[in-house]
């Protein structure tokens, strides 16, 4: 069943209720870095949660299905080459869920990349409260999608 979500920018990022932020340093070029974010069927080849992505309308939205068979229609809501890449969920298969959205921030570190990815959402108290221990897996997932992304982009 598809949950309709409330449409948010790139403000909520920093007022959201929940917000989970990570970051690492990679060897990549952040240009580099910043293209594969857009190119978003590539992203099922870095990021082993994503099974299918597909741009949508354009390139102006994104289809993302997750491990698991979690779907969503996502929004980009910010594309600053080279710096920002950001995305809200307007319908996504998880119940609970009112608001989300992530953004990643690119920064130079010597010749390679600082990657910062904030997930900001909101939901009903049992989706806030079951993000808590979320937290552990996505951090392991972002570090995981990163590495594999720096890899793919210096070899």
């Amino acid at each position: 069943m598809a949950h309709r979500l409330r449409p948010v920018g790139l403000d909520f990022v920093g007022i959201a209720p929940v917000r989970h932020v990570c970051e690492r340093e990679i060897s990549a070029p952040v240009e580099a870095v910043y293209r594969a974010l857009e190119d978003v069927p590539g992203w099922a080849e870095w990021f082993p949660q994503v099974t299918d992505a597909r741009p949508v309308d354009g390139g102006k939205r994104r289809d993302i299905r997750l491990v698991g068979g979690l779907r969503f229609r996502e929004s980009i809501i910010a594309a600053t080459e080279p710096e920002v890449y950001a995305y809200r969920v307007d319908v996504t298969s998880v119940p609970g869920v009112r608001a989300i959205a992530e953004e990643w921030r690119l920064a130079p570190a010597g010749t390679g990349t600082r990657v910062r990815w904030t997930f900001a959402t909101d939901g009903t108290a049992a989706y806030r409260l079951a993000m808590r221990p979320v937290r552990t897996a996505q951090s392991k997932a972002f570090r995981d999608a990163v590495t594999a992304l720096d890899r793919r982009l210096t070899a």
